[in-house]
């Protein structure tokens, strides 16, 4: 059975979908009755439960992408899609510490602190400070707060650490902090940045050229899904197409 402190994924049978970390008591109101914890720790992953009113619930363990699209949002976030490609290229793993900046509204920080377990930390920079409180509810909602560190900080004037595993830049002129970013990573670590058009690239292109920076690579990842109905498959009319770039690079010692 389930035990309290577990985080689960109250899906209806219309789809609405709530995240909750169960208590030994209490309940929380749905818009199709009351859920008791009570009654759902009782059951395991995979099985259904009823609210007061008899309405069927779903209690599934919420995947990373599950946490990554739930997260409340004022500002764009990084979709799942450019968030796979950024973790593998970055190399987050269980032990990880990677600075991230900015925070916005948390969703690639979810993903970061999801995968560097609990012996890894992700220190996350935001200048906005409404921004970083929103990241804050965001990853204490799915309790991976733990494991985050967050800076209002402006990141011309340098990071607090050194010697980071990996480095992502999600700011609007990340070449104005190439510096920073240089100093705060481990010789041969990865760095990450996301940019929205293709003259903010160039720009990037130019100022990593002219420092220890190796390896630079370009892309776009555009999804196309499809309606899962075997006797008419087909795509579905609209697609996530252009979302931004990605553009990656590796440290190298200075000559």
């Amino acid at each position: 059975m389930l035990k309290p402190g577990t985080l689960v994924m109250l899906v209806s049978q219309k789809g609405k979908t709530y995240f909750r970390v169960l208590k030994e008591e209490g309940n929380f109101n749905t818009n199709e009755g009351v859920l008791y914890f009570k009654d759902i720790l009782c059951k395991n992953f995979g099985e259904e439960v009823l609210t007061h009113l008899g309405k069927k619930f779903y209690i599934l363990c919420p995947t990373l992408y599950d946490l990554i699209k739930s997260v409340k949002r004022k500002t764009q976030i990084i979709y799942p899609k450019e968030i796979g490609y950024i973790l593998l290229k970055l190399n987050i793993g269980p032990g990880a510490k990677i600075i991230e900046a900015g925070t916005g509204s948390g969703s690639l920080t979810t993903a970061l602190a999801f995968l560097v377990g609990k012996e890894g930390k992700v220190f996350t920079y935001e200048q906005r400070e409404e921004f970083s409180r929103l990241a804050q509810e965001n990853l204490k909602r799915t309790d991976l707060e733990s494991r985050v560190e967050f800076f209002i900080h402006d990141i011309a004037n340098g990071f607090h650490q050194q010697n980071v595993d990996a480095l992502f830049l999600d700011v609007r002129t990340p070449w104005d902090y190439l510096p920073q970013a240089y100093e705060a990573l481990k010789p041969g670590a990865s760095i990450g940045f996301l940019l929205p058009t293709t003259n903010q690239v160039s720009s990037l292109l130019s100022h990593l050229e002219k420092m220890s920076f190796f390896q630079i690579e370009v892309i776009e990842i555009l999804l196309r899904r499809y309606k899962p109905i075997p006797e008419r498959l087909r795509p579905v009319d609209q697609m996530v197409a252009h979302t931004g770039f990605l553009i990656f690079a590796k440290k190298i010692k200075k000559t």
